[in-house]
């Protein structure tokens, strides 16, 4: 499997495969290589591309320092054009980055196809604002490393961590990696977001996928989701929590596979 390197200003971004265009978007809690484990099998069928987002690897933070989630999706559409990919892209947004990809849909939702939702919603309610608001004051205070666990916490339901202590010992690694004030700064656009009277405006096809045991995105945010956009399709993973991709790979491929080619 052929890992490009594309030369795109201000953006750390890479694209494997042939085939139909196909752009992933990772969480809050990890950078682009959460999604590793399925990109064997997504890269036979699609040319995946796939950004590390403002903050995370190569890619710097936002100028803002106090973005909201539509900055986000602005800089993900000037990515789409840099790399030169369709409108007729599919666009696949795990955690924080299925949030974006909603204000993407909302906002420029003319400028890709099909749109997968993986573990997100339209906004959260006021007690799991909480959470996103202590991790971005506890990241600016004492760094990456004082979160970890938290966010691994978030991320895995306690028994899969207990039983997958690789998997944890290397997720911690990548995410210590983040720009610590970008980290706390996508969080609080998270804590700030409300899309719920927006959604009804979406046209993409829209799949979303809810890990039942998601302690980050309570599923009740991706019902609120399938609800809200006319014609969505769902995904319902029992005993899996906010990424699929690694959990539940099989089961992740498959609903993204079968979703796109139908």
């Amino acid at each position: 499997m052929e890992v490009r390197q594309l030369d795109v200003p201000d953006t750390d971004v890479i694209q494997v495969g042939q085939g139909p265009d196909l752009l992933l978007l990772h969480t809050l809690l990890a950078e682009r290589t959460v999604f590793d484990r399925a990109l064997p099998e997504l890269a036979a069928k699609y040319r995946v591309t796939i950004p590390n987002l403002p903050g995370y690897g190569g890619t710097p933070p936002l100028e803002n320092p106090s973005p909201q989630v539509r900055d986000y999706a602005d800089r993900i559409v000037g990515i789409m054009d840099a790399v030169g990919l369709p409108n007729d892209t599919s666009v696949l947004g795990n955690g924080a980055g299925g949030f974006m990809s909603v204000s993407l849909a909302v906002n420029h939702g003319d400028r890709f196809g099909k749109l997968i939702l993986a573990d997100t919603g339209p906004g959260f309610p006021e007690a799991a604002k909480a959470p996103l608001r202590f991790l971005a004051d506890k990241v600016e205070a004492d760094g990456m490393e004082a979160v970890l666990d938290a966010a691994m916490l978030r991320m895995f339901p306690e028994g899969y961590i207990a039983e997958n202590p690789g998997i944890i010992s290397e997720r911690k690694a990548a995410l210590a990696t983040c720009n610590p004030k970008a980290f706390a700064a996508t969080a609080r656009a998270l804590a700030n977001v409300e899309m719920a009277d927006e959604i009804g405006g979406i046209t993409n096809e829209t799949l979303v996928m809810i890990g039942l045991d998601d302690q980050t995105t309570p599923p009740a945010l991706s019902y609120a989701l399938h609800k809200g956009i006319a014609g969505a399709q769902l995904v319902e993973i029992p005993d899996c929590g906010h990424c699929p991709q690694i959990q539940a790979r099989d089961t992740f491929i498959h609903a993204v596979t079968t979703f796109l080619d139908s």
